[in-house]
């Protein structure tokens, strides 16, 4: 893999003022440093120190890049309310940033990874398989990006919420996603509040084991897909490894130390665990977890189908009748395969 350049988005506040007082700048200028990097202080307004110093080490050839990702394709939902992009990294590798407008807020859904070692048989980048995993600063860019682009169309909207839920496994990424987020979240940075912020993740039990230690401010999101080990290990391989039971204790033992709850995603899909049996079992299965449903019918790829609202709905009853707060989610931005990684794989195949 080629070497990539070193990136102003990767560095985190006290790394930041490390190089200043490296160079001889005074701290002082640290935070208008920061309000150029996050939040579009011109240059021109910047005290001359910083001036002089970004003169030195930013841009092509120097100590530092802080160059958003070139937009390889950008599609939009018939409604208007999903947007999503397939971003070009330096090294050539594409990956997937999504924009969804809800009513009066405006959610982003950032990848992690460049493809991912999963392998979720329903997953467009699951059947992709890992390249690479994504840096800090390539993460915090999909984020600025999707602030650029809503204050062009949005010029008064906020980004508000952040979902660590696109291409690639978080917990895969650990280090960098938290990198990342720590940046994404201060309000010295982006600002976007932790508990606005939510990591989601497939089941990697070293990754949850290490959220319930650090006590991160985070929310969590398991995608179980199974309700018990047979069902879920056809559906999710890594569940050979970690399995079901193993996962469940590890979601009790973070409720427990963090006091949290868990948002479990369902991804309903037509003939492997869409039925009312499946429905009761992971009633039981969730009973005593403090938790919340959201149910998703499948963006249709490879061969697996969503399931209609009227099932939908019905899946969600039971659940509801078990005492688990439950959600049917709206499947958002299928006509622009909004599904995680359906757009890079439609362009694969082209």
């Amino acid at each position: 893999m080629p070497s990539l350049s070193p990136s102003l988005y990767d560095l985190s506040f006290t790394q930041l003022e490390k190089r200043l007082a490296e160079a001889g700048v005074n701290p002082v200028h640290l935070q208008a440093l920061w309000g150029f990097i996050y939040r579009d202080t011109p240059a021109s307004s910047l005290p001359p120190p910083l001036r002089r110093w970004l003169d030195q080490h930013l841009g092509e050839h120097k100590s530092f890049t802080a160059e958003l990702p070139e937009v390889a394709d950008e599609i939009h939902s018939a409604d208007g309310l999903t947007r999503k992009f397939l971003l070009r990294l330096e090294d050539g590798q594409v990956i997937e940033t999504v924009l969804m407008g809800y009513e009066g807020r405006h959610t982003v859904c950032v990848s992690s990874q460049a493809g991912c070692a999963m392998g979720c048989v329903f997953c467009a980048t699951g059947q992709m398989g890992f390249v690479r995993d994504l840096t800090a600063g390539e993460i915090v860019a999909q984020v600025l990006h999707a602030k650029k682009v809503l204050k062009r169309y949005h010029p008064d909207a906020r980004l508000r919420n952040l979902v660590m839920m696109g291409m690639g496994e978080p917990l895969n990424n650990y280090d960098s996603v938290l990198r990342a987020l720590g940046t994404i979240s201060s309000e010295k940075g982006i600002g976007i509040g932790a508990s606005k912020i939510t990591i989601s993740t497939v089941g990697v039990l070293p990754g949850i084991e290490r959220l319930t230690r650090e006590k991160q401010p985070y929310g969590l999101a398991v995608s179980l897909h199974g309700s018990n080990q047979q069902e879920r290990q056809a559906l999710v391989p890594i569940s050979q490894k970690w399995t079901l039971e193993m996962l469940m204790q590890s979601c009790r033992e973070y409720c427990a130390a963090t006091g949290k709850k868990i948002f479990f995603e369902w991804t309903l899909i037509d003939g492997k665990n869409d039925s009312p049996e499946t429905a009761e079992r992971l009633g039981k299965l969730l009973s005593g977890i403090p938790s919340h449903l959201n149910i998703i019918p499948l963006n249709p790829t490879a061969g697996y189908q969503g399931e209609a609202s009227e099932s939908g709905r019905r899946f969600q009853k039971i659940i509801r009748r078990s005492g688990i707060p439950c959600t049917f989610r709206q499947r958002r931005g299928i006509d622009v395969a909004a599904g995680c990684g359906m757009l890079k794989a439609d362009k694969l195949k082209k």
